[in-house]
């Protein structure tokens, strides 16, 4: 099948109203919806400009009514800040209110300062994790919800709302350096990643020869996340692209820097990251080959793309979106590697 693409979004802040920056993004999701794109992926963050969505299932619940095809979730729920049995309800409203387009992503967090406001250990976080996913899957897939772990119990709970999709909506994880390859194929899993393509492609290639010994056929979607900015010289991209990318950046990095700390994953400088892979400026010729090359190089069957961040104009990023959309999307989804299950 052909090339996939989705959309990825923290929703941070930028110098407007809250309300219309919320507007102004469900009007770019309908646009997505419109234009073919496959999913759409939500950040959760707390208590940082990174993430004005601290509860995602409320502006997901928005796009189930904005849009008709495109499929959405979180990228990821971080679990240890959630009670499980009111996820796995939030879970079961948003795959009905979509019908049956939700897919969910699951994680234990990346910042230890927003676990900490929550009063999560970050060391405890991934025994927190695994206890809340335990319960989590338990319910999405029984018709009661009996599960005792270290830090949830739940006896005989009926599961009244049940999930549109069985045994439960497709799972999602962000992957990095590692990740639990047996988990993710024995689950079907897909996988997004935001390292440079010399980082994630090993790591790929461990989970696509784990997930073809277990389950055989089709591949789950595997990709790399990018930020974009297309314009119609290279001069008005950079011009555009690089202070949005450093505006995002500051909203990324403030929660650790008022911690004394320094942020992990990104390079904060401009030309660094595109250094690096995270971010890609240009007319639609550049933007198509590099993101050509980083298919190739990744090794990925999906490429997630980050058109608004920082401080893009609304207008902004709709004309980055229309000529990636125009010249850019159709070009790579032709040459498409191994198709996705």
């Amino acid at each position: 099948m052909a090339m996939e693409f989705g959309v990825f979004d923290h929703l941070d802040r930028r110098d407007a109203p809250i309300g219309e920056i919320y507007e102004s993004r469900l009007r770019l999701i309908e646009r997505y919806d419109a234009l073919g794109f496959a999913h759409f992926h939500l950040a959760e963050h707390h208590a940082t400009p990174l993430g004005l969505a601290p509860a995602p299932s409320i502006f997901l619940a928005a796009i189930a009514q904005r849009t008709r095809r495109i499929r959405f979730g979180p990228l990821v729920y971080t679990l240890p800040q959630y009670d499980p049995l009111r996820l796995i309800e939030e879970i079961c409203m948003l795959d009905h209110l979509s019908g049956g387009r939700f897919e969910f992503g699951v994680g234990r967090g990346i910042s230890p300062f927003e676990l900490a406001y929550f009063g999560v250990n970050h060391l405890e976080s991934p025994a927190i994790y695994q206890d809340a996913l335990d319960a989590l899957m338990k319910g999405l897939t029984s018709d009661r919800l009996n599960h005792r772990g270290p830090y949830f119990q739940y006896f005989n709970v009926p599961m009244e709302l049940r999930p549109l999709q069985r045994p439960h909506p497709p799972l999602w994880y962000g992957i990095g350096t590692g990740g639990n390859s047996e988990w993710l194929a024995a689950n079907k899993v897909s996988v997004v990643s935001n390292a440079p393509c010399a980082v994630v492609a090993p790591v790929l290639a461990r989970y696509r020869d784990r997930y073809q010994a277990v389950n055989g056929g089709a591949l789950p979607r595997m990709g790399v996340a990018r930020h974009l900015y297309v314009a119609e010289t290279e001069a008005e991209a950079e011009r555009i692209g690089k202070p949005a990318w450093e505006s995002w950046f500051a909203n990324f990095a403030k929660l650790w820097r008022d911690f004394g700390a320094s942020p992990v994953r990104y390079p904060g400088d401009f030309a660094a990251a595109r250094k690096a892979d995270a971010v890609i400026v240009g007319t639609p010729r550049t933007v198509a080959a590099e993101i050509e090359r980083q298919i190739a190089a990744a090794g990925v069957n999906y490429f997630v793309c980050r058109f608004a961040y920082g401080n893009l104009a609304h207008a902004d990023s709709e004309r980055s979106l229309a000529l990636f959309a125009a010249e850019v999307m159709g070009q790579i989804a032709a040459a498409a590697p191994a198709a996705v299950a």
